[in-house]
């Protein structure tokens, strides 16, 4: 489990497909407290650690991602010199800052736009029909792994729906998310309680 709170970007440094996909990721870690086994979200996606190594500061991990994986995530993500938003799972007593976040891509979205509005960024991402019952203003939505609250909900005449999200400079600063521009993709998870409301609200019907 994750909070969607972003504690360092990592870059992925190598790739390659052998059957699965098998990536290493360049982060600022102190290697020793990286476990083999352990889970650690990317940007949104949870990833299991099968080797590490490195310096305090300048580790590297690798990870296994399946093709179910790679195919329910941004495509192209995978890719050399790709920037990512980690966080390592939740532990025992740590705060829970954001929202509770399982590290399953549900889905993915496109930006529609991203406006400097004072010192923020405004950005509005479109999203698949399939996530549309999911979202509702003041509630939470996971981007690139980043734990957000919802503005704005408006639904569109094909089922989907657009929602906007305010980036407060610290959030853009320290997240991939401040580069966000039009046209551009981003892993989307729902809010867990959503899907269990939404789930329970079926049975009724």
């Amino acid at each position: 489990m994750f909070t969607g709170i972003v504690t360092a970007i990592g870059t992925i440094t190598k790739a390659r497909d052998e059957g699965d996909l098998h990536a290493t990721i360049a982060c600022p870690f102190d290697p020793a407290q990286i476990a083999i086994g352990a889970s650690i979200a990317c940007s949104g996606c949870c990833l299991t650690v099968v080797d590490r190594g490195g310096t305090a500061g300048d580790a590297w991990f690798a990870v296994t991602l399946s093709g179910e994986t790679v195919a329910r995530t941004v495509p192209g993500r995978w890719q050399q010199g790709t920037r990512l938003n980690l966080e390592p799972a939740l532990r025992l007593g740590d705060e829970l800052g954001g929202h509770i976040v399982t590290g399953h891509v549900d889905g993915v979205g496109t930006v529609v736009a991203a406006v400097p509005t004072g010192e923020s960024l405004r950005v509005t991402i479109a999203a698949p029909a399939e996530l549309a019952p999911y979202l509702a203003p003041k509630g939470s939505i996971t981007v690139d792994g980043v734990s957000l609250t919802v503005n704005e909900v408006a639904d569109q005449p094909d089922g989907a729906c657009h929602f906007t999200l305010n980036l407060i400079p610290h959030t853009a600063d320290v997240t991939t998310l401040g580069a966000l521009r039009a046209g551009a993709a981003v892993n989307l998870e729902i809010d867990v309680l959503a899907r269990y409301l939404m789930r329970m609200q079926s049975l009724r019907g």
